[in-house]
Formats: C-alpha cells, sequence, structure tokens
C-alpha cells in the first residue's frame, strides 16, 4: 500500500515513521525546500506541495496513492481564514482527479462548541467559533464527495514530544475557568489511531480522539508544570463554558486502547 501524507509536520512526520515501521511505502508532502532532505533523512519519498486557494504547484506522482492522509492545520491567527476551504476544496479536486479512493483528513474537536455538555461522533457538533464552522465545513465538503471515502479524525488538544503541557500555562495567575475539563490527546494515541485505521480498513467513519480522562483544567496543568519543573500556574476555581469529548467509534470500530488513559501516570 502506498500511503502520501500531506503535511509533515508534528503529527505528520512521526505518522509517517510508524507507517514505515509497518512496510508501507510512505510519500510525504513539506511546502518548504528546507525540509525535503529531513523527509529523505527519515525514509520518506519527499515532494514539495503547495496548494493555496489560488494556485498550486505539485509533482503529480505525490497523488499516486492508495490513501491521502490530508494534515494541515489551518493557520487562522495568520489569517488563513478566508482561504482555507477553497485550499480543501482545491485538494479535493486533485484528489478525484489522480484517482485517490481512500483519504483520511486530520481535524479538531474544535468542531465542537463549547454547550456545558458531553459529545461524541453521534452529536451535533454545533460550533460557537468561526474557526470551529469552517473546520466543520472543510469535512462537509469531504465527506459529499462521491468517489472517495473520507475518515474523519478529529484530534484534541496535542500534546506530547516537544509539546509538554506543563509549559502551556507555566507560571501565569489568574487563569478562568479552571475546573472545565480537558480535552487532550498524546502523539502517541494520535499515530496509534491513524495505524489502527490503517490496519482495519476503516474508511467512512467519523472518529473524535480525545483521551478518555478528563481532569480539571486547573489540576492538571499545575501537575503537569510541577513534573517538568515550571512554576505551577494559579487558575480561577470556576466552571464556565466547557464540553467533555466522547468517543464511540473508537471502542466500536476500532477497537483501541488509549496509551494515555490516565494523565497523572503520564506526567507525574
Amino acid at each position: 500500500m502506498i500511503i502520501s501524507i500531506l503535511g509533515c509536520g508534528w503529527y505528520g512526520m512521526a505518522l509517517g515513521k510508524a507507517l514505515l515501521k509497518q512496510g508501507f511505502l510512505v510519500k510525504g508532502s513539506t511546502t518548504s525546500v528546507e525540509k525535503i532532505e529531513s523527509l529523505s533523512d527519515e525514509g520518506l519519498l519527499p515532494y514539495l506541495v503547495q496548494i493555496s486557494a489560488d494556485s498550486e504547484h505539485f509533482d503529480a506522482e505525490f497523488f499516486q496513492c492508495d490513501v491521502l492522509v490530508i494534515s494541515i492545520p489551518p493557520r487562522f491567527r495568520k489569517g488563513e481564514t478566508a482561504d482555507y476551504l477553497p485550499k480543501i476544496r482545491n485538494i479535493s479536486k486533485a484528489i478525484e482527479k489522480y484517482g485517490i479512493t481512500k483519504v483520511i483528513y486530520i481535524n479538531s474537536t474544535g468542531v465542537y462548541g463549547d454547550h456545558n455538555s458531553e459529545v461524541n461522533e453521534l452529536s451535533d457538533p454545533a460550533p460557537d467559533t468561526e474557526s470551529g464552522k469552517i473546520l466543520l465545513e472543510a469535512e462537509k465538503l469531504l465527506q459529499s464527495q462521491a468517489s472517495f471515502k473520507t475518515t474523519i479524525l478529529r484530534f484534541g488538544g496535542l500534546v506530547g514530544p516537544e509539546r509538554h503541557p506543563g509549559r502551556f500555562f507555566a507560571g501565569k495567575k489568574d487563569i478562568p475557568n479552571g475546573r472545565a475539563p480537558v480535552n487532550l490527546i498524546h502523539l502517541h494515541d494520535c499515530v496509534g489511531l491513524s495505524v489502527a485505521i490503517f490496519e482495519q480498513s476503516a474508511f467512512g467513519y467519523v472518529f473524535n480522539a480525545c483521551s478518555p480522562h478528563h481532569p480539571p483544567k486547573a489540576a492538571f496543568y499545575r501537575q503537569a508544570a510541577l513534573q517538568a519543573g515550571f512554576t505551577a500556574p494559579e487558575f480561577i476555581d470556576e466552571l464556565t463554558s466547557w464540553k467533555i469529548v466522547n468517543s464511540i467509534n473508537i471502542t466500536a470500530v476500532l477497537h483501541y486502547q488509549f496509551v494515555a488513559d490516565n494523565w497523572p501516570d503520564i506526567y507525574k
């Protein structure tokens, strides 16, 4: 099986290395000429792929694959709000043009609004931010295409190597909503879930990818900061808007067991 990963950043590179160990042929893309060598050094077949709302530059060979993983998080803070959906639309056209039949789209639990409730894959996402609304539209765009099957993998907040949660709020004070539950996922489980999708050919599904453990923000980030040697943050003891993101499909379809299913075991 040939797998192309569109976007070999923090997660994409880790996934590519894991898939190589499973015996897959893996193509990886970057938008930077400087990263081509690093992809090659890790054993991926490197490609320069640049697709935007109004232009594209790539080697067609990259899209000659059995499965395409789309891992290009939007840069909303850098002004990509209006351009993200057109970019996804252009990627969708390339998928159809080159006959790819299976797609994994890496998205975010940000598609769910903070409506003070627990949600799963059967819940109406009801996003309450502009970015969440755009991400949900991107999902719908890919799912509506009849020529290929798309699995949606919604990651919670990302933690792991180079993303130690202890530094996120280290030393800060009066942080609001200290009793709100966290919805996080470790890189080990990001990769593990993705590999499980390939191994079980679980295409056409939606998976909420969060650890099943949702401690309060104050307790979690305080412990993580102290474990990493940072100054503990101080949260306001309150519960305002919140959500708990659960999954029924990860258990029912993938039968996957989380590595990070109890955060004190990871950051202690």
